[in-house]
């Protein structure tokens, strides 16, 4: 555990955090699509957040020094994004992010990875979960792309 990630708040999103949100995501989006996809895919935070559901439901950030560095949606059996701020990679926000959201979660949890994620990748392999499915076919959100994935999952 590193200091930043031993002094990490975890709270419910607010309206105020939005802009912070756009920056993350669009920010590390990047280093995601990367090795997976064509960068040429790339669709801001403002653009997929409505249409691929990002408050549908359960929806919580990370601070750390009055900050938001990360954040985590996630349903009773899905994780669905999680996002850390570039500046913040490999400082346990993302493992702290995926713990706090698996202690509110069902038994069995799915997430989909893209193969070329491999950070990603490990952060979910490190916390239990296993490659269970490799898909190919469109990426989502932005369709006009083909991607190649993981679904993995974990059960308690």
């Amino acid at each position: 555990m590193t200091k930043e990630s031993s002094m990490l708040k975890i709270r419910i999103y607010e309206d105020r955090d939005w802009k912070r949100l756009c920056e993350i995501h669009d920010a590390a989006r990047m280093d995601e699509l990367r090795g997976s996809v064509d960068l040429a895919a790339f669709l801001t935070l403002e653009e997929t957040a409505e249409n691929e559901g990002l408050f549908d439901d359960e929806l919580y950030v990370a601070v750390s020094e009055k900050q938001v560095v990360g954040f985590v949606a996630f349903s009773s059996d899905e994780i669905n994004w999680l996002y850390t701020d570039p500046n913040h990679y490999k400082k346990g926000i993302g493992n702290a992010l995926l713990n706090f959201a698996l202690e509110r979660c069902e038994d069995k949890v799915e997430v989909s990875v893209l193969s070329g994620n491999k950070p990603a990748i490990q952060l979910y392999l490190k916390a239990g979960f296993k490659i269970i499915e490799k898909k190919t076919g469109k990426l989502v959100g932005n369709e006009a792309f083909d991607a190649e994935g993981f679904i993995m999952e974990w059960r308690r």
